[in-house]
């Protein structure tokens, strides 16, 4: 095999000593001096060969005792007026300019809205039987009657009973305020 390998015999002799030993063979085997040159400078590629094969991981302990899994506490900024920031938007892009309206306005529309009063619940309940027994005729007018019949009528008796409750706290309400103004009340003296 050395034969065919074409070693010089100063290289032949080294190996063979090397076998003689027992030891391994080297990876290098310089040509003509004995002595092992010392590089100068290593290649990058013989560094890497050197870096072990194990990535570096820091160990959990590391990791925990630093600022890794500590969360952040809220803090909450001031909050703004949306609203008010919407009307601010809504002037500067209609007129250019950042105009500041009156407070005066704002309150106007607050009291006009306070003035409109609640729709009673009594002619609520009067209106929605009538929405049902409207959309019962036309389902009837088309054929489709008896799908929704039992469903309206339960729904318009639902808010009948619930009129009669109203109607029956009204009268009661009355009674009271009646009794209350007329002195002597109802009470009928038997002696007339």
């Amino acid at each position: 095999m050395m034969e065919e390998s074409k070693l010089t015999r100063f290289q032949r002799r080294y190996l063979m000593d090397y076998v003689k030993r027992g030891d391994t063979l080297p990876l290098q085997c310089h040509p003509t001096s004995s002595k092992e040159p010392a590089p100068a400078f290593s290649p990058p590629v013989y560094q890497l060969s050197r870096l072990s094969a194990k990535p570096h991981l820091r160990p959990a302990k590391v990791c925990q005792a630093g600022d890794a899994y500590v969360r952040e506490k809220f803090k909450p900024r001031a909050r703004r007026d949306l609203e008010n920031e919407k009307q601010r938007l809504q002037n500067i892009l209609a007129t250019g300019k950042d105009v500041v309206e009156h407070k005066v306005k704002q309150t106007q529309v607050q009291t006009k809205e306070e003035e409109i009063p609640e729709p009673d619940r009594f002619e609520e309940l009067v209106n929605e039987v009538q929405e049902r027994k409207d959309f019962l005729a036309e389902m009837e007018a088309l054929g489709q009657g008896k799908k929704y019949r039992r469903i309206l009528l339960t729904e318009i008796s639902q808010k009948m009973r619930e009129m009669e409750i109203i109607d029956k706290k009204r009268s009661e309400e009355m009674r009271e305020i009646m009794t209350k103004d007329i002195p002597g009340g109802n009470k009928s003296d038997p002696h007339d």
